[in-house]
């Protein structure tokens, strides 16, 4: 069966999510809805939340992952990210963090993922 971009998208973000916890943050939320918006994982790293965008290509042909996220995405984060908080959370510090993954084959047919975890990154 063909996976759909959706799918894979839905592969990442779990595989983002293992990643990170592997580091050592804790998950409090996944695709939280807001008025203006959708944050992909909020995770805790001691006492500030996490917002964190995931953003998957398969190559860098037509540009990396971390160049997709443009100023108005950046500003709908930053709404759906206040509404969080507001109605979320105690926790009041936050910041934003982009996870750009790419995938490779490995020699024995394998797909692994590579990520480029930049913290603060707006």
């Amino acid at each position: 069966m063909t996976q759909t971009s959706r799918d894979r998208g839905r592969k990442a973000e779990l595989a983002c999510c293992k990643y990170l916890q592997q580091q050592g943050l804790t998950l409090l939320d996944r695709n939280y809805q807001g008025r203006r918006g959708e944050l992909d994982l909020v995770m805790q790293d001691k006492n500030t939340v996490v917002f964190v965008e995931v953003r998957y290509r398969k190559n860098d042909a037509f540009g990396s992952a971390a160049e997709t996220i443009t100023t108005s995405k950046q500003h709908r984060l930053r709404k759906t990210a206040e509404q969080y908080l507001q109605q979320e959370t105690r926790l009041k510090n936050g910041r934003f963090d982009v996870v750009a993954m790419s995938e490779e084959i490995l020699n024995n047919g394998a797909n692994a993922y590579t990520f480029d975890w930049i913290k603060d990154a707006f």
